[in-house]
């Protein structure tokens, strides 16, 4: 599919709630994230702009000091640099208080350090950025947001990020089907404690974290797990429905990029995650009096080629590079349009 202009993404995407922003690391992710989300707001479109990445670079693209709380940028406009430390110590914290619960409390002291391990663990920062990221995709309509912008870390980790709410509800099932067969284990041994066990009852009360008299919390447990199933489900609903979840991927034209949004696209159709568009920034007008900056224009249009033919089933918009570096919201706005203008 040919260039189309850039103000047509903006047509594309302005009824779309949800607009994630993925690919190769160093490519404009950020600025484009931003750029949209500026835009939107400047036309009194209410938005989230959420980082994902640990890099941490959307604060200093709006030029504004950003924290793991949201922050208004302007009436319309709030922004989150979702911190992995922060949200993995609130999420092993909140799993502590959980346990605590309606475990014995003689176990606590190897519970915790189980817990404090946990936080090192593979896998343990992207599931607790996977929680968080699911809350604000639920509750954005519900905050009476018009769009929420993930701008996000490097296309692999994106990639896991929007395929995990299956993985991890799955895993949550597992957890409740266990749940349901420590719940058989009790009723059998309250049958037994009702036959005059005691002694089987004594050693349960002492030995089973899970005693009898513990129930209630245990059920509050199981409480926790069935919300954060919940939670799970209606986050990949949403990210399965192209009327509500855009996936924009960014590029540059040059080899490496292309080769990784190739790859990136095949990950997502075979997840029935099928991108929106494509944006190819920092391309060169091809128009130049320099040798050098001639060669890079030429040879981007050699890449252009291949890039329209690998990507035909997909809207391509250019963004072309910039004399000054674009930061503030204004001039992220202007970006959209000014980019077409002067090309």
């Amino acid at each position: 599919m040919a260039l189309q202009p850039l103000p047509t993404l903006v047509e594309q995407l302005k009824t779309q709630p949800i607009i994630f922003i993925g690919g190769k690391g160093g490519v404009g992710k950020t600025t484009t994230a931003a750029a949209l989300a500026s835009y939107y707001a400047s036309q009194h479109q209410k938005t989230l702009i959420v980082s994902t990445d640990p890099a941490h670079s959307l604060g200093d693209v709006l030029n504004v000091q950003l924290t793991n709380e949201k922050i208004a940028i302007n009436p319309y406009l709030d922004a989150i640099e979702l911190n992995p430390d922060v949200i993995v110590d609130a999420h092993f914290a909140q799993v502590e208080r959980t346990i605590k619960s309606y475990a014995n409390p003689d176990m606590m002291p190897k519970i915790r350090e189980h817990l404090r391990l946990s936080k090192s663990a593979p896998g343990a920062q992207e599931a607790a950025m996977l929680e968080s990221m699911c809350q604000h995709l639920v509750t954005a309509a519900d905050e009476h947001y018009e769009h929420i912008i993930f701008d996000t870390a490097p296309t692999g980790h994106t990639l896991r990020l929007l395929v995990l709410p299956e993985m991890m509800g799955a895993w949550t099932d597992g957890l409740l089907a266990q749940q349901r067969r420590q719940s058989k284990l009790r009723s059998v041994s309250l049958h037994l404690d009702n036959s005059g066990q005691k002694s089987l009852q004594q050693k349960n009360e002492i030995a089973n974290p899970f005693a009898p008299k513990k129930q209630d919390r245990w059920e509050q447990a199981v409480s926790v797990l069935e919300k954060r199933k919940q939670l799970f489900r209606q986050a990949g609903v949403l990210l399965h429905d192209r009327t509500q979840t855009a996936i924009v991927l960014v590029m540059t034209a040059d080899v490496l990029p292309l080769a990784e949004t190739k790859r990136a696209i095949e990950q997502l159709e075979e997840s029935k995650l099928t991108p929106a568009a494509i944006v190819v920034n920092q391309l060169i007008a091809p128009a130049q009096s320099d040798a050098f900056w001639r060669h890079r224009a030429d040879r981007q249009q050699q890449l252009m080629q291949d890039i329209e033919n690998n990507f035909s089933k997909y809207p391509l918009y250019p963004i072309y590079l910039q004399q000054t570096d674009v930061r503030g919201t204004d001039a992220l706005s202007n970006l959209l349009i000014t980019s077409l203008r002067a090309h």
